[in-house]
């Protein structure tokens, strides 16, 4: 693709605009974490004391909340001519 027709899209469509944001993420994920160094967690239950709780119990939540969207899809989906019926 040429660089005219890169500028035309929308700005969120660019590649350099989404390898942008991708490092930014990353960034940003790790400036969270690493400021657990300057302001230490004081956990309540044990568990959440360990160094970046945070952003493993995150990702481990989201991970599971993806699976547990997919198991629901397959119990409740319909053939396509459900309601042709």
């Amino acid at each position: 693709m040429n660089d005219d027709a890169e500028r035309r899209k929308h700005w969120l469509v660019r590649r350099d605009t989404i390898r942008k944001i991708w490092i930014g993420g990353y960034a940003l994920l790790a400036l969270t974490v690493l400021a657990q160094f300057l302001f230490p967690v004081h956990g309540h239950f044990g568990i959440d004391d360990s160094f970046g709780f945070a952003a493993w119990y995150g990702f481990g939540t989201c991970v599971a909340m993806i699976i547990g969207a997919k198991l629901l899809g397959f119990i409740l989906k319909r053939p396509d001519d459900y309601y042709d019926r």
